[in-house]
């Protein structure tokens, strides 16, 4: 593997992943929240520039390939479970985050089984559209836990606030955060059923075989 500047990017991206898990454990709230967010959103942002980079200086590799969405996975399910950790268990944000972690288990294993044929599953532009709404969705019920840490003074239950009335940004931001969740879980589901339709015909040959 070459060290090149968009798969240092990559390898950087894969480290803050647990990093977003790590700032609870030695800050306090809402410090925790507010540099779990920015460590999310500045590794986010790595995802678009590393792939972009590595088209135009024409140093895609391998390496970058398979790590690209490994890294992607690993941040969207750490943040997941962090935010469902903190949810008080509400069902509203429990229930995407499942349809999330299923798929993406899901997909992983199918193209593990397929191995060399896996290209029938390549990355399709839905797919980059489902990760970017993973990933928006994310930072801002992050942002929300953190206002309303500021606001209530209380330990925030992500995805929960009083609306329409009376409503602060903290409720503002989850809700927000509550249906873009619920968005980018439709569009994993979407494309969790997509990748198994291409691969369907592929795992008939096999049980025939």
């Amino acid at each position: 593997m070459k060290w090149t500047l968009p798969n240092t990017l990559t390898v950087l991206r894969l480290l803050a992943a647990p990093g977003v898990a790590v700032m609870f454990l030695y800050f306090h709230r809402p410090w925790a929240d507010w540099l779990a967010l920015a460590l999310f959103i500045v590794a986010a942002i790595t995802d678009y520039f590393d792939g972009y980079l590595a088209r135009l200086w024409k140093q895609e590799s391998k390496f970058g390939a398979m790590l690209d969405p490994i890294a992607d996975k690993a941040m969207v399910v750490i943040a997941i479970m962090v935010l469902t950790g903190y949810s008080g268990m509400n069902p509203w944000l429990i229930l995407p985050a499942t349809v999330i972690l299923f798929r993406e288990v899901f997909v992983s294993g199918l193209r593990e089984y397929l191995g060399a044929e896996a290209k029938l599953l390549k990355v399709t532009k839905l797919a980059k559209w489902k990760t970017t709404a993973q990933m928006v969705a994310i930072a801002v019920l992050f942002l929300g836990t953190g206002l309303d840490y500021l606001e209530k003074g209380r330990a925030p239950r992500a995805g929960e606030g009083d609306l329409p009335t009376g409503a602060t940004l903290a409720d503002t931001a989850n809700h927000v955060g509550l249906a873009l969740i619920w968005v980018a879980a439709f569009l994993t589901a979407v494309t969790g059923w997509d990748y198994f339709r291409k691969a369907l015909p592929f795992l008939r040959d096999h049980d025939r075989g």
